[in-house]
């Protein structure tokens, strides 16, 4: 083929080529862009552990409320605990009330909380809040399982 012979100049095509070039640009930007804040404000990438902050912070505001069975019941993923209790007989109810009154390490009830951030790791999420405005509590939501766990280390903001 010669320059002679060419084809035509479609118009309609080569627009949708530029737009279709354009538009994959602007969508990749915008999913960086969306990947990026959720890793920068703590969330994981593309704001992965929101569902797992959800958990922990509908179990911080069973605490607030003193509603200590159904809090037992969100650490446990399992809204019948109260059909087989010897089931979580080494964590039983009363040492877990306790645990969130008078012989936590805030020291007194659970009158405020926030989520702050959370990382991932192999089995799950490990999830950090501040309860009563100054007290760390770092727990480990179980992504097998959905319980929660009392997690050992405070964990801290970085990279």
């Amino acid at each position: 083929m010669t320059l002679l012979n060419a084809p035509e100049f479609n118009e309609k095509q080569e627009t949708r080529k530029r737009n279709i070039l354009i538009g994959s640009g602007v969508l990749f930007l915008i999913l960086g862009t969306f990947a990026l804040t959720g890793f920068v404000l703590g969330h994981g990438w593309f704001f992965i552990n929101l569902p797992a902050e959800h958990h922990v912070s509908t179990f911080l505001a069973a605490l607030q409320a003193k509603d200590y069975p159904h809090a037992y019941a969100i650490f446990y993923n399992d809204p019948d605990w109260q059909q087989h209790p010897d089931k979580y007989k080494d964590y039983p109810l009363q040492r877990f009330t306790e645990d969130f009154t008078t012989e936590s390490d805030w020291k007194g009830l659970v009158t405020s909380y926030h989520v702050d951030f959370s990382r991932r790791d192999k089995s799950g999420t490990v999830v950090a809040s501040t309860i009563n405005g100054s007290t760390n509590l770092t727990l480990h939501y179980s992504r097998k399982d959905g319980t929660l766990a009392f997690f050992p280390f405070v964990l801290t903001r970085g990279f």
